[in-house]
């Protein structure tokens, strides 16, 4: 027909009878008294540009031709430049739900009807839904709290049920929901989403890039070697003073770090030095912190001691979990709201000599320095 051919001479020349030539050309729509009509569009209408990474309605054709010819989904794949899991899904979405058949131009029009859903979100189409989960959002309710009573709130009505997910986007994104997003909304406090990292992608806040706790030796994480040491500060009153706490993974002991002129990251980093210097390199092995603005200077200090330095995740203190029950007992010695600059590196020694002189049941009722001192003999 688009070199000038009446309908009738096309379908002829094509070898298909004259209506269906007229559906094909204009369409058609068949009633369906149990459910919404089927719409059947021209094939001539022109078609919305789609991205390559969906299947197209020629490669569905193939997928239904090549399972007639009895391939396997790995040689549909294969022989389609797909992966596996794109077939299996695409016959799990789109075979006939009565029989179980694989019929392309339905499929390719189940596709079509997704991908033309609204993109305006729940919320937006919905006042009554938007107006429930503002009101406990206003109660401080947790998206996800909010999220599992919907079902309840809504019962048998599944287009008003919404996952956590859902209704933070529509907190962080007004155009996907236009929930307010007052001072206080979430606990969080947060006015724009953190960005999150897969492990692999994860990197510290400094400038000069350090390595992550992923990156740890597994000796390390599994305490078997001595010398890989968890370090952190006890900060005192107003953050004006600070003592630098450090203890072995393996033996549980425990050296203070005075810090007299502050605790900038040129501080720490000399104080460090001084500390690391007096032990052997077999107990000298690296250093787990958090990410502190101290720590800046933690390339300087690897430099000067070989000591490599692994970096918490932001906010995850259990990391360095024996360091944190060690800045625990300590409170006991240098309680929260006092001023630290008035102990002495005598009295910090005196303390560290305490604790480690205390029997541990994570060492069998021996004490860290018992463990320690015999290192120490070995070594030298």
């Amino acid at each position: 027909m688009a070199q000038g051919m009446s309908n009738s001479a096309a379908c002829r020349e094509v070898g298909v009878n004259r209506k269906t030539g007229n559906r094909w050309t204009y369409g058609r729509t068949v009633k369906n008294e149990t459910g919404p009509d089927y719409v059947y569009a021209p094939i001539a209408e022109k078609k919305e540009a789609v991205s390559e990474r969906f299947l197209s309605e020629d490669e569905r054709v193939q997928i239904a031709d090549l399972l007639c010819a009895g391939h396997s989904l790995r040689s549909i794949a294969r022989r389609l430049s797909r992966s596996p899991s794109t077939i299996s899904r695409e016959l799990h979405r789109n075979s006939n739900p009565v029989t179980g058949t694989y019929q392309p131009f339905r499929a390719q029009r189940r596709a079509v009807a997704r991908r033309a859903r609204s993109k305006e979100g729940k919320l937006r189409r919905d006042p009554e839904l938007k107006e429930f989960v503002q009101l406990h959002l206003g109660k401080r309710w947790s998206p996800e709290q909010i999220s599992r009573v919907l079902p309840a709130a809504f019962p048998g009505q599944p287009g008003r049920h919404l996952s956590p997910e859902t209704i933070y986007q529509a907190i962080y994104l007004p155009h996907r929901g236009g929930l307010d997003r007052a001072p206080g909304q979430l606990r969080t406090r947060r006015k724009h989403r953190r960005k999150r990292r897969r492990p692999d992608q994860r990197v510290t806040r400094f400038r000069t890039a350090g390595l992550t706790i992923s990156e740890r030796p597994a000796e390390a994480a599994d305490r078997t070697v001595p010398g890989h040491w968890e370090g952190d500060l006890i900060v005192g009153k107003d953050n004006r003073s600070a003592i630098g706490t450090l203890v072995d993974r393996t033996t549980r002991y425990v050296k203070l770090v005075h810090l007299p002129d502050g605790r900038g990251a040129e501080h720490v980093r000399d104080a460090l030095v001084r500390t690391f210097e007096d032990l052997p390199l077999s107990l000298a092995r690296s250093l787990t912190w958090d990410q502190g603005s101290e720590m800046g200077r933690h390339d300087e200090f690897t430099l000067a001691t070989r000591v490599p330095v692994f970096f918490c995740d932001p906010a995850s203190p259990w990391q360095r979990p024996t360091n944190e029950n060690t800045n625990g007992l300590l409170r006991e010695y240098f309680p929260k709201g006092t001023d630290l600059s008035v102990h002495t590196a005598a009295d910090l020694a005196t303390v560290a000599a305490e604790l480690n002189d205390r029997p541990r049941k994570t060492l069998g009722w021996q004490t860290p320095n018992h463990h320690f001192s015999r290192l120490i003999a070995t070594v030298e």
